[in-house]
């Protein structure tokens, strides 16, 4: 890989990790579910006038559309809004592997090899340290909603497996004008009208900036540029560098939000990144007859985050 490539690597990585400390300063503007309906607003308009039409089926995009952005990103959201911590938030997601891997082999039939057992029982360890330490500290409640938006993930993964889009930025985009409405409407159910309404009239530089970041430079630009590296190197080359996004998520935590990282947090991560690792590198034994898109982990999202 050039230098320039890898820079640009990192710099996605560094971007999506960052990504977690925009989302908890955005939550102080808005109620989480109208940020995150804002969020795909913003992420497919204009873009989706300049993407060129769907290249998959629409059933792949509603799929997708309503798992990831609805269910995944609606519960993140709400669990960080409840007091789930940014940088814990950026680690605890990269268990979607495990559910991966698990949805995978209950739907597809894509047999997990023992390395990547292993992976997966020692990135579990990883949650279980970090559900102590946060237990010790935080709202468990907060931390089982990223948990279960991580398994939201996991299953949307596997569909987007599925529709192996050609192109993940016009992937992205289509994707991204599915959950707007049912979020808004969950927003004025669960939120209530005049909360939203006064978030949005009250609506400022830093909040309009938080959309702004986690709508074009996580998902336009986060996607765009690492499916130009995904066109131009092996998906094993780039796909470690998602490991570095809980890094930057739990640095840029610690260093504007002041974030604590007790010495159990560092030992989740550890364990986390150290087994999320071993489960994305190795290849499952899948059935002769069926083949599949092989995406890395962060292709198969958000934006994220």
């Amino acid at each position: 890989m050039r230098p320039a490539h890898l820079c640009l690597a990192v710099l996605v990585a560094a971007v999506w990790g960052v990504n977690f400390t925009v989302i908890e300063i955005g939550l102080d503007h808005f109620p989480p579910l109208l940020f995150s309906s804002l969020r795909f607003l913003v992420a497919a308009l204009p873009a989706v006038f300049f993407v060129g039409p769907p290249k998959v089926a629409w059933k792949w995009i509603v799929g997708v559309g309503l798992v990831l952005g609805v269910a995944k990103f609606g519960l993140l959201f709400v669990g960080m809004d409840a007091g789930m911590p940014a940088g814990l938030s950026s680690l605890v997601l990269q268990i979607q592997s495990v559910f991966t891997a698990a949805v995978a082999f209950a739907v597809l039939g894509e047999r997990p090899t023992r390395l990547r057992l292993l992976g997966m029982a020692v990135a579990l360890a990883g949650i279980g340290v970090a559900a102590v330490d946060e237990g010790a500290s935080g709202p468990l409640g907060a931390f089982a909603l990223v948990v279960a938006a991580a398994a939201c993930w996991g299953v949307s993964n596997v569909l987007t497996r599925k529709a192996s889009p050609p192109d993940a930025l016009n992937f992205m985009v289509w994707v991204s004008t599915v959950p707007v409405l049912p979020l808004l409407a969950l927003s004025l159910l669960t939120e209530g009208p005049s909360r939203d309404l006064a978030a949005l009239r009250n609506l400022d530089w830093q909040g309009a900036g938080t959309v702004v970041y986690v709508a074009w430079v996580t998902t336009v630009f986060g996607f765009g540029a690492w499916g130009w590296l995904l066109r131009r190197h092996p998906a094993s080359t780039v796909a470690p560098f998602s490991l570095l996004v809980p890094v930057f998520g739990m640095s840029s935590a610690a260093l504007f939000l002041d974030e604590r990282v007790s010495v159990l947090r560092w030992c989740a991560a550890a364990l986390l990144v150290g087994g999320v690792a071993l489960t994305s590198m190795t290849r499952s034994a899948t059935p002769a007859r069926v083949h599949f898109v092989d995406l890395p982990a962060s292709e198969r999202s958000r934006a994220g985050s």
